[in-house]
């Protein structure tokens, strides 16, 4: 016999005087055309509130059933009685429900389902909402709803209110595009909604200050926003911070019941432990509770909604920060030095993982300062070498400031990460630091010291400077004090030798910076290799020596993207290298896509006072490829922007040569070409043209083919408007070429 269903479940709940209407959610509601939707949230988000709110304006339209689902319904016989009696009060023809031992799953499935699916069909729109889903737990139950949502006739809408995320058959409805769903993140309060909210259980203006504490307290959550909201009305009109610390107390009791009393007791334990953790996934939950980790992280997630999904490669939850003070606070008072201990565990899962910043953050907030700088010390250089110095001097911040500055091996790792960024004052700073604490033989890096490493530091900072003169002098000590086949080797080497190249001794620098390839090679360094290879690449090209030039750039670039440095501003050089090339080749597009890798490299890292040779290079390339498109005035912009950047310069005659002198001969036609549209390479002939070789001796002088010297003496002619060698030379010496 089928039972009466309590009159006040098939009806909307009152609303509370406080309701503030949700237009906005009400309107996503209305426009919903899937026939099932699912609006799932944590405890005290607003469900029940939105759903009644937009059910009695639906009813003004449409047929509207309304059942509300509470533990009693977890049987199939009641839940179905119910949802019948729902139904009823709308369409009285339906037919009845078997209750209690009378009901079978087999015989809903065969005879009352197939009619009632019938006698639904074909007519007016009918929305049935049904809230409280998370009741459900019986699997019959859950099986016959399942099978009743994967069969919902025409013009039929169902509605779940659920704080659990439903199981079978929502995700194959979902992959059928037939469920529309609205999550805690959609129910979420608004600042200006949340405001009003506040401002109407205070009954007054909530001073801004206030609303801030509130609203971050709560993220926007419903329940938090009414239980800090009425606590606060019973502070005054000028709640103060003992008053907020009570209101949170409040939402701290609130969850307590609404979520942790309803939880299992490995589901509690779980949270607890998992408390000292930001984020949590399975490994590191796994290290402090054991191997069913992930199947609780699994179950909670579906469970309890205020563990918040974040972005990551791996499934990962954050928790409500409401939800974070109440775990903290009960472990605390539970066992004291838990935390300590979960800190710990933390931190040494975190460590053996590679996960830096939170191994030192765990091991600090267990008290562990001395781990804490052991990671440090073990982890920078793969970091440095990987151009990740903005990571190390994050994991220097977190340390506090006196230990880094009391500890000669940490100043030098924050000089190297300095550097790293292209920031060569700040590693200088940090140099004179670690000198203060006369530490010179302590072991920093692989096979290095405090007093060797911070040669090195040295030598590079005054090559990122631009100060050649200084480097040379400090790399020649740094390169014979250092062993070879080590990074700091490669490091001397590489900064000494682009010294060397910005002095025009291209033969020494060669050999300095082969030698630094070797070792960067040998050690791993991907920082120091791209910017060896970047730098023979440019002496290559500043040389004349255009094949060699697109060898090593080439070679340099691919090693850019493989150790993920193609936009730092090591890879700057061999950018350029490779537009010069291109340039040279006639390949006008190609150039500038070299270029701009090369500008957006330089922009991102490097401080404009660091790198002045590179970025006086970077504007008379840009000069050239403005000329071969026969813009003039961009050339002659960019010429200007290079001669600035060379007073920067110890020898700015070493990169100006490649500047066209145009002064006073502007060609009358900006599309025609002229002396001042001479190549690097062309005017590397030109000058040997002075003199008695041959063309086949002058590509063997250059290191290139004879066919190359051909066909630059070929546009050489053509250029200076000359038919004879002898005719050319006087022609460029008239132009000031010469």
């Amino acid at each position: 016999m089928t039972r009466s269903v309590p009159a006040f479940k098939l009806r909307p709940p009152t609303q509370p005087p406080h309701l503030l209407p949700r237009p906005r959610l009400s309107r996503r509601l209305d426009a919903v055309t899937e026939p099932v939707v699912v609006v799932r949230a944590p405890a005290g988000a607003g469900k029940t509130v939105l759903l009644a709110e937009w059910s009695r304006d639906l009813a003004a339209r449409e047929e509207c059933a309304w059942l509300s689902l509470d533990t009693y319904d977890n049987v199939p016989g009641r839940l179905w009685n119910g949802i019948l009696g729902a139904l009823r009060q709308v369409r009285p023809g339906l037919p009845e429900s078997a209750d209690g031992a009378a009901w079978t799953l087999a015989a809903w499935l065969e005879e009352v389902l197939p009619d009632l699916v019938t006698g639904l069909d074909g007519g007016s729109p009918l929305t049935l909402v049904l809230d409280g889903l998370e009741s459900i737990t019986d699997a019959e139950a859950l099986h016959s709803m399942g099978a009743f949502l994967a069969r919902l006739p025409r013009g039929l809408r169902v509605v779940l209110s659920t704080r659990h995320t439903p199981g079978t058959p929502l995700p194959a409805l979902r992959a059928r595009g037939m469920v529309a769903e609205l999550d805690q993140h959609d129910l979420r309060f608004t600042l200006d909604e949340a405001r009003q909210v506040v401002t109407g259980l205070l009954g007054t203006d909530c001073p801004e200050p206030t609303l801030g504490a509130v609203y971050e307290a709560t993220e926007g959550w419903a329940a938090g926003l009414c239980v800090m909201g009425r606590a606060l009305r019973r502070s005054g009109a000028e709640p103060g911070a003992a008053d907020l610390a009570r209101a949170r107390q409040e939402v701290a009791e609130y969850l307590t019941t609404e979520v942790l009393d309803r939880l299992t007791t490995e589901q509690r334990d779980f949270l607890l432990r998992t408390s000292v953790l930001d984020v949590l996934r399975t490994g590191p939950c796994r290290a402090l509770t054991g191997e069913r980790a992930g199947v609780l992280l699994r179950e909670l997630a579906r469970t309890v909604h205020l563990l918040v999904p974040v972005a990551s490669d791996t499934p990962a939850y954050r928790r409500h920060r409401a939800l974070t003070s109440l775990l903290s606070d009960i472990l605390g008072s539970e066992t004291p030095d838990a935390a300590t201990r979960l800190h710990e565990a933390a931190a040494s899962w975190y460590s053996r993982q590679g996960e830096t910043t939170e191994a030192v953050r765990h091991f600090l907030l267990a008290g562990d300062g001395d781990a804490a700088v052991a990671v440090v010390l073990g982890d920078w250089e793969e970091a440095i070498a990987a151009g990740r110095g903005a990571d190390v001097t994050g994991w220097l911040g977190l340390l506090p400031s006196r230990a880094v500055a009391a500890d000669a091996r940490l100043c030098v790792v924050a000089a190297m990460a300095g550097l790293a960024e292209g920031a060569p004052d700040t590693g200088r700073l940090w140099l004179d630091v670690a000198r203060l604490r006369q530490s010179g033989r302590q072991p920093v890096g692989t096979g290095g010291t405090v007093s060797g490493a911070s040669a090195v530091a040295q030598t590079v900072a005054s090559c990122l400077r631009g100060e050649v003169l200084a480097a040379d002098r400090l790399g020649e000590a740094a390169v014979a004090g250092t062993p070879p086949l080590t990074y700091w080797h490669a490091l001397a080497c590489t900064a000494r030798g682009t010294a060397l190249l910005w002095s025009r001794r291209y033969a020494e620098a060669e050999e300095l910076l082969a030698e630094a390839t070797r070792d960067a090679y040998a050690a791993g360094h991907g920082l120091a290799l791209v910017r060896a290879l970047g730098s023979r690449a440019l002496c290559a090209l500043l040389s004349g020596r255009c094949e060699r030039a697109r060898t090593l750039s080439d070679e340099a670039v691919r090693e850019a993207e493989v150790s993920g440095l193609q936009g730092h501003f090591v890879a700057a050089p061999a950018h350029l290298a490779r537009a010069g090339v291109l340039l040279e080749d006639g390949a006008v597009d190609g150039a500038a896509r070299s270029l701009a890798a090369a500008e957006a490299a330089l922009a991102r890292f490097a401080p404009t006072g660091s790198e002045p040779h590179v970025r006086t290079l970077y504007h008379l390339v840009r000069a050239r490829l403005e000329s071969a498109r026969h813009d003039t005035q961009a050339a002659r912009n960019s010429r200007a922007e290079a001669e600035r950047a060379a007073k920067a310069c110890v020898f700015p005659e070493t990169l100006m040569d490649l500047m066209p002198e145009t002064a006073g001969h502007e060609p009358a036609e900006p599309a025609a070409a002229g002396p001042e549209d001479l190549s690097l390479g062309e005017r590397r002939v030109l000058r040997a043209l002075c003199g008695p070789l041959t063309l086949r001796e002058i590509a063997a002088e250059l290191h290139v083919s004879h066919n190359t010297v051909k066909t630059q003496v070929r546009s050489i002619f053509r250029k200076l408007g000359a038919h004879t060698r002898s005719g050319a030379v006087a022609r460029a010496r008239e132009c000031g070429v010469l």
